[in-house]
């Protein structure tokens, strides 16, 4: 069962590695060692709010950052402790990566990119209307 600990330690790992930063690198921007930071990624050792903030601050972004997308649990099934993640995609290494390279592009090839991303999902959409039929 995923905890909101585990979900921010992802969120945590995703950034760094967008970031291009090591764990290593992290653990002494932040006063830690890198087996420290490893815990936290994977929701071992939960994150202390001032520590999260170091975190934060550390990969360039608002602390809200790593909350981002996280919902209540399923109150129906009676488990509020799992939370939903609507960015659990950043699990994905390709994901990750796909956001690392798209940070680094151009304006205009950032546009290019979306567009291009846009007009896939339109065609499978079609698609899946066309096969439902």
């Amino acid at each position: 069962m995923e905890t909101v600990d585990f979900v921010v330690g992802q969120r945590i790992r995703a950034r760094r590695v967008a970031m291009g930063v090591s764990q290593a690198d992290l653990g002494k921007s932040i006063g830690v060692r890198f087996q420290q930071v490893q815990k936290y990624e994977s929701g071992a050792n939960r994150v202390s709010a001032s520590r999260l903030w170091a975190i934060a601050e550390a990969l360039d972004v608002h602390v809200s950052h790593f909350f981002a997308g996280i919902r209540p649990g399923n109150a129906d099934s009676g488990d509020k402790s799992a939370p939903k993640d609507e960015f659990g995609f950043l699990k994905e290494h390709d994901a990750v990566e796909m956001l690392s390279i798209y940070r680094s592009l151009k304006p205009a090839h950032k546009h290019a990119v979306l567009s291009f991303v846009r007009t896939l999902t339109q065609d499978a959409t079609i698609r899946r209307f066309d096969e439902a039929k």
